[in-house]
């Protein structure tokens, strides 16, 4: 594993325990050149899952670009890294045990979607704010409306 500090190729692992509901692996690990300290995260990996984006292009699906998107939207919010990561590794989980080696982006963006919205509320309308290119206040009191009515009129 090369050093994120000085790109050496010779590091240690100094801890190992499982993580994300025992679905990965946690290492800690300290460059044997700089003496850097970093940590890495070994999945399972079953299949490569493509991404068909609006314009037609495909991608590799990257569950770090989910990650970063979600973090985004939890940002200064009292939600945890390791919330943060459990929420992400459960999309992954989705889409892998879904089967299908294609997915449109916007199966993503709702799954993503779905999942905040049991986190928080307030990550909820970030991430939807972006995902559904609000041009206005006036589209997020739309989205708050229609939301509590898809939840039976409960407060989200």
């Amino acid at each position: 594993m090369k050093c994120p500090f000085c790109t050496a190729e010779n590091t240690a692992v100094k801890d190992s325990r499982p993580a994300e509901d025992n679905t990965a692996v946690r290492r800690r690990r300290a460059c044997e050149v700089c003496g850097g300290r970093f940590t890495t995260f070994e999945r399972v990996q079953l299949r490569d899952i493509i991404v068909v984006k609006r314009d037609g292009k495909r991608a590799i699906f990257d569950r770090e670009k989910v990650a970063k998107s979600v973090t985004i939207a939890l940002r200064k919010r009292a939600v945890g890294d390791e919330s943060v990561e459990q929420l992400v590794s459960g999309i992954v989980r989705k889409l892998e045990s879904s089967g299908e080696t294609e997915v449109s982006s916007e199966d993503i963006g709702e799954l993503v979607m779905d999942a905040l919205k049991t986190v928080d509320p307030v990550g909820y309308v970030r991430y939807a704010s972006v995902y559904k290119n609000f041009k206005d206040p006036s589209d997020f009191a739309r989205f708050i409306e229609s939301s509590a009515l898809e939840d039976g009129g409960e407060d989200t």
